[in-house]
């Protein structure tokens, strides 16, 4: 099975985060992992799963994040 990976890449060059920025990206990566774990239990299981973009989330500082939504295509 594939796993996702996380590159971070600051604007600046620098690596510096606030503690609540590092937690939020440990929060997703370990929350993916476990999607993709799902995801792969699922196919094995016989169903089709596309992941779609189906909201983009601005905070009033300039940053966005995608927000998914799944499709499920039962087995033949």
């Amino acid at each position: 099975a594939q796993q996702a990976g996380f590159q971070e890449v600051p604007p600046d060059g620098s690596s510096d985060l606030t503690p609540e920025q590092d937690s939020a990206i440990r929060m997703i990566a370990n929350n993916l992992h476990r999607l993709n774990e799902a995801v792969v239990k699922a196919v094995e299981a016989g169903i089709t799963v596309e992941l779609m973009r189906t909201a983009r989330y601005h905070d009033a500082a300039g940053n966005w994040g995608d927000q998914l939504t799944p499709v499920i295509r039962p087995g033949k």
